[in-house]
């Protein structure tokens, strides 16, 4: 296996992401409230340059409506419990526009740019070609797509998969945003077909969040709902850039605000969400510039630290509880935790120097956030990536919980835990069977319903996936959404991987790198998107979802489909199922006459769906059940585990830094909207690497300079992304952080968390050094 990241020549392996900016590049911190204003005239002046100033506001007004619109295909936050009828964002309305966008890609435009060429061109200049209109097929005698019709196609996925010599050399990777319905029908083509090689962006996102709480509660998901969000006395918002990557939460915090809660922010970068905000649908705020702050404390760890602060926290309420018997609630302790006693004693041998030094936050710092936990009746805990991209990410998820059982913040309202996730559906999918290990339990009732033999042995995650291309163990690869060979870790090893296939099969609404980065036969399948109608045989359909806090509800698109030759993705994978297994007994072609039909066997098959059709048609849809909110707790002992994990070495090597990948604001995943970053103050830059300003000091690096950086995997292979300019940034000192996926090519494949497999962007160890 390649470990270089000069296994291929330079200009393939790092081909630009965003636009060529026409201007220099400017960076002034940001010091306006997030949302606002801001946000106004940035959606304004995007819909101008997309030209969308007709259906864009016509979409605005449909997106996030109780069963009467269509999901916002970008975050999984809940839709507003008052039905509120502007429950938008900023990022919300770009994703949406992107995706209305009038642009086309027919067949003249293949006729007219080969693969070749096209490899050149940035990702922007890619997706800013518009909507893919008709199925594609790489003809490799001309390095060009031609046409082929849907039933060719399924024909030549179908043989592909039908020719395996063991169906596990197929891997089948799921994007977030594939809805429930197209969901469950690709999970059981998958298994019909024997194999539980299920990949998907969670491997690669909150795993490590599903581990620990199914570990610590029972469950793999968080226990709050948004009500909760309203009636919490105390928000601890960790690791997550709300205004970038969950702007409507700003809602949740400027309310909390207003009504008295605290709000404690953790995270190396103080980001905008974590200062103050105008809520664009608060009209007189707007009107009058009317700000509201977002956060009552900011705390900024070490990359990596987060861990070590929780613990100082427990540590602080456990010493507290010495001489206050309020500060520990040792009733819910005693009577529904195990594993108190050994945690008790962790805590109590670990010095408070060494949680000053891994968390890299004073003992005073740990003090006031203890202190705010402490005075709180009910305290939520929400988190995302900038917890679980560690080697140690299961680990500080349960170090949640177990703050959250010292004072019984579980099975009551405003209180609990709460993962934000980054995509929508991206829960619902795991939900509705997209899972490498999949339980007994799931497996049996499968097989039952659906009269199928599903395999039970795990399957490949997405690292996994990745290694079985590079050995040739994976000879046809099926991608479901989304752009995966720019969003997997350690970029020229994944591009070898795909180019190492049989067959590489693409289900897309937009031309990406993972087109171009394909096997030796490859196909592009374009989809309808979020926003567009549906019509099948029994008329116009909806597909349903499920938010980031176990609410599901419909979808309905809105807009005429972009070409006529679009399928829906349930039809699609039906297609390719038929093709795959020609003598299944599965009715595939009835299931998508009707969605209703999928939904009916999807009650009988999935834990918490019964009564599916009806209850999905209710405002707002219904929340699935979550035992741990009742304190009933699927855990071998019965009760919430309390977890004893040693603090993980966080601190680096002199010399060192430790590096997070992340997005920027005008950034969707691997979409790329332009190359400003307004919240962080950058303009016209996206190669960049942000670094706190004593160690630019001491490396002799001024603001704009060049630099080189070089990453050192665990097995001591290096690789190295030259050219990136330095921008002094308000953040700890030995961390810097910079943009994916441009930052991908230094996270090595093999770097990946023993706790949950995921790959590990937001630890990566560099060097970083003026360019020579």
């Amino acid at each position: 296996m390649s470990t270089e990241s000069d296994a291929k020549p330079q200009e393939e392996l790092e081909p630009r992401v965003g636009p060529v900016p026409l201007e220099e590049p400017e960076f002034h911190p940001y010091h306006h409230p997030a949302a606002g204003w801001g946000a106004a005239k940035s959606v304004t002046q995007f819909l101008v340059r997309e030209r969308e100033l007709v259906d864009g506001p016509r979409a605005i007004m449909r997106m996030n409506h109780e069963n009467t619109g269509f999901d916002c295909p970008g975050c999984a936050w809940p839709d507003d419990t008052k039905g509120l009828k502007l429950d938008i964002c900023e990022n919300g309305i770009k994703h949406v526009t992107w995706e209305m966008t009038r642009k086309r890609v027919g067949r003249e435009f293949f006729a007219a740019h080969s693969v070749s060429e096209l490899s050149a061109w940035s990702d922007f200049e890619l997706e800013n070609q518009g909507r893919l209109t008709e199925p594609m097929v790489y003809d490799p005698d001309t390095d060009h797509y031609v046409p082929i019709t849907w039933k060719d196609a399924f024909e030549v996925a179908g043989r592909a998969l039908r020719e395996l010599d063991n169906p596990n050399q197929a891997s089948f990777y799921t994007s977030g945003r594939l809805g429930n319905e197209a969901t469950f029908l690709y999970q059981l083509m998958a298994r019909e077909l024997g194999t539980n090689n299920l990949p998907d962006c969670s491997n690669m996102c909150h795993e490590a969040s599903g581990r620990a709480l199914q570990a610590s509660l029972g469950t793999g998901k968080g226990t709050v709902d948004l009500k909760d969000w309203e009636s919490a006395d105390a928000l601890f918002i960790l690791g997550v850039n709300a205004a970038s990557n969950a702007p409507r939460m700003l809602t949740a915090l400027s309310e909390a605000y207003r009504r008295g809660a605290q709000i404690v922010h953790i995270n190396p970068l103080v980001e905008a969400a974590a200062t103050r905000t105008i809520v664009p649908h608060d009209f007189l705020d707007m009107a009058l510039f009317k700000t509201t702050k977002t956060s009552t404390l900011n705390l900024q760890p070490r990359i990596g630290g987060d861990m070590a602060l929780l613990r100082g926290m427990a540590k602080a309420i456990l010493e507290q509880a010495h001489t206050d018997p309020k500060a520990l609630d040792k009733e819910f302790v005693d009577r529904h935790t195990t594993g108190f006693e050994a945690y008790r004693e962790l805590c109590e041998s670990t010095s408070w120097e060494e949680l000053e030094n891994q968390s890299g936050v004073s003992r005073d710092d740990i003090l006031k956030a203890a202190r705010v936990y402490r005075d709180a009746d009910r305290s939520i805990i929400s988190w995302c990536l900038g917890l679980t991209q560690h080697e140690h990410g299961v680990d500080t998820v349960r170090e949640i919980v177990n703050l959250l059982l010292l004072r019984g913040n579980l099975g009551r309202e405003g209180a609990g835990p709460s993962p934000v996730r980054g995509h929508s559906n991206v829960q619902g999918n795991r939900t509705c069977g997209i899972d490498h290990r999949p339980t007994e339990a799931f497996l049996d009732r499968l097989a039952e319903v659906c009269k199928i033999d599903p395999p039970r042995d795990h399957g490949l995650d997405t690292v996994n996936t990745i290694q079985a291309m590079l050995r040739g163990d994976v000879k046809v690869f099926v991608g479901m959404g989304g752009n995966f060979a720019n969003a997997a870790p350690d970029t020229p090893v994944t591009h070898e991987a795909l180019r190492n296939c049989d067959l590489t099969v693409q289900v897309s609404t937009k031309l990406n790198r993972s087109h171009l980065v394909h096997g030796r036969q490859a196909l592009i399948l374009p989809c309808l998107g979020r926003t567009e109608k549906d019509h099948q045989r029994k008329g116009l359909q909806s597909t349903s979802v499920e938010d980031s806090m176990s609410m599901v509800h419909l979808s309905v698109g809105m807009k005429r489909p972009a070409s006529s030759h679009l399928l829906s993705e349930p039809a699609i994978v039906a297609g390719m199922a038929r093709a795959a297994l020609p003598d299944s007994a599965t009715p595939w072609e009835w299931y998508i006459e009707d969605y209703d039909r999928i939904r009916d066997t999807m009650a009988q098959a999935l834990d918490g769906f019964e009564d599916f059709n009806r209850r999905v048609r209710l405002p707002l849809g219904f929340r699935l059940k979550q035992p741990a909110r009742e304190l009933v707790f699927l855990t071998e002992s019965g009760g919430a585990e309390f977890s004893a994990a040693a603090l993980p070495d966080v601190v680096p090597a002199p010399g060192t830094l430790a590096l997070g990948t992340m997005r920027s604001h005008d950034q969707w995943n691997t979409t790329i909207y332009s190359d400003n970053d307004r919240y962080r103050g950058v303009k016209n830059l996206r190669t960049l690497v942000f670094m706190n300003k004593d160690d630019m000091r001491e490396r002799g690096i001024a603001e704009f300079d060049p630099v080189d950086i070089t990453s050192t995997a665990k097995d001591g292979s290096q690789r190295h992304l030259n050219g990136h300019l330095a921008i002094p940034y308000d953040i700890p000192r030995g961390c810097a952080a910079g943009y994916m996926p441009e930052m991908n090519v230094l996270c090595a494949l093999g770097d990946y968390s023993t706790q949950s497999d995921q790959p590990i962007m937001k630890h990566v160890k560099v060097t970083i050094e003026a360019a020579r």
